[in-house]
């Protein structure tokens, strides 16, 4: 298949269009390149005759039509989005642009080309989302998000996802547009920006910063592989039901105060301090608005229909984490130096 993946230079992105490539499809990632995105996630790739870039915005109808006209793919990968729960607090309006009206142009100008096609059967529009939409569920571990559980989004970020969902989901049930939509739990692993929770974890240790946990550090969230999520992602698009949504999840919660302590233990013995541990710089800082208690992701569909299930688990998904930034130090520096981002603390995906 020929895929037009957007924002495949961001993290979860990225390891989709690498692979895809892996796999013999051809890819074309279009990519607006805003902060939290980075060529050099695909540089393994982008040499390849199976890959081409396209710098364009998504809310660029008359780009995104001459990108569809151009390059004719046989399904689209929506991953473009501005993802980061405390940005949105801070700043909600580029998630509506984004997010809401972003897809609404995507939408437009995939189902312009499908039409103009012919309406090819094997099209499919894959719209890849969050368990954020669902709200926030009681720790109770019986409890989970399924496909079937009522939307209550707590924040911009999470709003604004909800919103493209159903703008994807409508036009499947008023146009016909062949769609697939996925909800993930938290991804993490090689690539992930360097503002997120776990990267600032591992960073903020290694530079003697203290490692800041929103709260008392009980809010559980389910972790899941980046690669993991991106075989997953690629099977539901090969073979998922055309107006099916599949929740993908890694099945591995922890609470963050876990996760950090985790993380702390496998720094301990990979690069160990000359004194005390790295849970020594751990400090609890006043919760964010609207936080969430607890995310955990039923992948029973997905499973069942498709036969997937998660390869890594968190602790071996963790250490693999934590040795991927110990080597690559050039990456993750010339970002946080580029975005000025050392210093944050971000617990969504």
């Amino acid at each position: 298949m020929k895929l037009l993946v957007t924002g495949g230079a961001g993290f979860i992105g990225s390891a989709v269009v690498r692979q895809a490539i892996g796999r013999g499809h051809q890819v074309v990632n279009v990519d607006a390149l805003t902060y939290a995105a980075c060529l050099d996630n695909v540089a393994d790739v982008a040499d390849s005759a199976l890959y081409a870039f396209e710098h364009v915005d998504i809310r660029d109808r008359a780009a995104l039509d001459r990108v569809f006209d151009t390059h004719a793919p046989d399904a689209v990968m929506h991953l473009a989005a501005e993802s980061h729960v405390d940005r949105s607090i801070d700043g909600p309006s580029d998630f509506v642009e984004t997010n809401i009206t972003g897809t609404f142009h995507l939408l437009e100008a995939a189902r312009s080309y499908w039409t103009k096609t012919g309406k090819p059967e094997g099209f499919r529009f894959h719209h890849i989302s969050t368990d954020e939409v669902f709200g926030s569920l009681p720790r109770d571990p019986q409890q989970l998000f399924t496909e079937d559980t009522p939307y209550d989004p707590r924040s911009p970020y999470s709003a604004s996802k909800a919103a493209s969902d159903h703008l994807v989901r409508s036009w499947h049930e008023t146009y016909g547009l062949p769609v697939v939509v996925t909800n993930c739990s938290n991804n993490y692993g090689p690539f992930h920006f360097p503002e997120k929770l776990i990267p600032v974890v591992i960073l903020n240790a290694l530079a003697g910063k203290s490692l800041p946990i929103y709260g008392d550090g009980s809010n559980i969230r389910d972790w899941l592989y980046v690669e993991d999520h991106a075989d997953a992602l690629l099977l539901v698009l090969e073979r998922g039901v055309v107006g099916r949504s599949y929740n993908v999840g890694g099945e591995n919660e922890r609470t963050n105060l876990e996760l950090v302590e985790t993380l702390c233990a496998i720094l301990d013995q990979k690069r160990p301090k000359a004194t005390g541990t790295y849970a020594d710089q751990i400090t609890f800082v006043s919760d964010r608005p609207g936080h969430d208690a607890r995310y955990a992701i039923d992948p029973t569909r997905l499973r069942k229909e498709l036969g997937w299930r998660p390869s890594v688990t968190v602790d071996e998904g963790l250490e693999k984490t934590v040795q991927w930034y110990l080597d690559h130090e050039p990456w993750w520096r010339a970002l946080q130096e580029r975005a000025g981002v050392g210093a944050r603390l971000g617990v969504s995906q």
